[in-house]
């Protein structure tokens, strides 16, 4: 199992900049958000969260309440091996350039990334850079 990132390591940096804990999600939701709509989600999280899901997408409960039911991590094996090979590539904080376009696009002058607030208008804008990512590693992938 691979552990993308979870909520629980940002509290301690939200709290100290005095944002609400729903902060710590603020930077995953989106990718999360990315990922189901684009279904490279693993069969085990269709199934397993079923209910949760179902409730997300007829409105009824947030991403993060979502992610929140999955103890707001996201783990590899929430994944497709698509979705997978896509989030190790791109999602990595290390290697990938999710952090980097989530700070360039959303965050602008703000203190942190913790600090931009999820919206379905600052999802938009980050969705367009991660729809183009995708396309070019998918297109390098499958040649």
């Amino acid at each position: 199992m691979h552990l993308y990132d979870k909520a629980d390591y940002h509290f301690e940096s939200v709290d100290k900049a005095g944002l609400p804990e729903e902060h710590a999600s603020n930077h995953i939701v989106p990718m999360l958000r990315w990922l189901i709509e684009n279904d490279l989600m693993s069969e085990f999280f269709t199934t397993e969260g079923a209910d949760p899901l179902s409730s997300y997408k007829n409105g009824s409960i947030s991403i993060h309440e979502l992610l929140d039911w999955w103890d707001g991590c996201l783990v590899s094996e929430m994944l497709s091996d698509r979705g997978n090979a896509f989030a190790m590539h791109y999602f990595d904080y290390d290697k990938g350039a999710y952090l980097g376009d989530y700070q360039r696009i959303l965050q602008g002058s703000l203190p942190s990334e913790f600090h931009v607030v999820y919206s379905d208008a600052n999802y938009s804008k980050l969705q367009t850079s991660i729809d183009n990512h995708y396309k070019v590693w998918l297109a390098a992938n499958e040649a």
